[in-house]
Parts: structure tokens; sequence; C-alpha cells
């Protein structure tokens, strides 16, 4: 495959950006003191409260060892409070802290504005029929 033949390649332009986005959040949220995956699991947990460590490693696509570190390091950091044990079964549910919200809500506003940066070119038509083409395009490669 040619260079040409890349550019015209949608998994290519998809990962592309994919690697463009990722590297604008990182810089964008070390100055809030996270990674990318504390922020998705912060965001995850400020929709549903509650999320045991397998649904919070799907929802931010990392493994659960993975998951296990994150919610570690946010614990100590005070964003996240989670119990020593469970209330039923083995699954720990962890919530944010006042503190969590707050960071929160201070690094949404920048991963919002690169998403609005990222978006800018496209109107609201355009924007809301890039999500269902994607999101049919992840459901099709699930079957």
């Amino acid at each position: 495959m040619t260079q040409e033949d890349l550019g015209r390649s949608i998994g290519y332009q998809l990962k592309r950006v994919q690697a463009a986005l990722r590297a604008a959040m990182d810089g964008a949220l070390r100055r809030h003191g996270l990674t990318t995956p504390q922020y998705a699991c912060l965001e995850l947990l400020g929709q549903r409260p509650g999320l045991s460590n397998a649904e919070l490693a799907r929802g931010a696509f990392v493994t659960r060892q993975s998951m296990n570190v994150v919610l570690r390091n946010l614990q100590e950091a005070g964003l996240v409070d989670r119990p020593s044990t469970a209330a039923s079964g083995r699954a720990l549910e962890t919530r944010l802290t006042a503190a969590g919200e707050r960071l929160l809500e201070a690094a949404r506003a920048d991963v919002t504005a690169i998403e609005r940066r990222m978006t800018a070119f496209l109107t609201t038509a355009q924007a809301e029929a890039l999500l269902i083409q994607l999101e049919a395009m992840a459901e099709a490669l699930q079957e």
C-alpha cells in the first residue's frame, strides 16, 4: 500500500485521528495531574456512579489489571472512594469524591474544548451523522 493509498484508508485515518486526539488529551490532562485513562475513569464514574472495576476497564478500553492501578492512584489522590469490602458479591462499587467531581469538571472543560476544535469544521448535522456512522462501524466489527 502506498502513502497515497493509506490516505484513502478509513482505518488508517481513524487511527490517525485517535492518535492526535490522545496526544491532545494527554497534554491537556497533564495540567490537571491526570492521565487519559484516569480521566476516562472519572468521566465514567461521573455518569454512572458505582461501576465495578470490570465495567470501568471496559468503558476506558484498558485491562482490569490496568484499571486496578488507575483506581488505586485515583483513590490515593482522594478523587474516588472505594469500600474495603463489597456490599454483595466481589465487585467494589467506586464513587467520585467531592474533589474528584471538581477535578472532573475542570478536566472535562479542556477535553470538550479539544473535541470542539477537532470538529469545528462540521455542521451540527454532519457531526450527528458522523456519530451515527462511527457507532455503526463499531457495531459492525463487534458482530
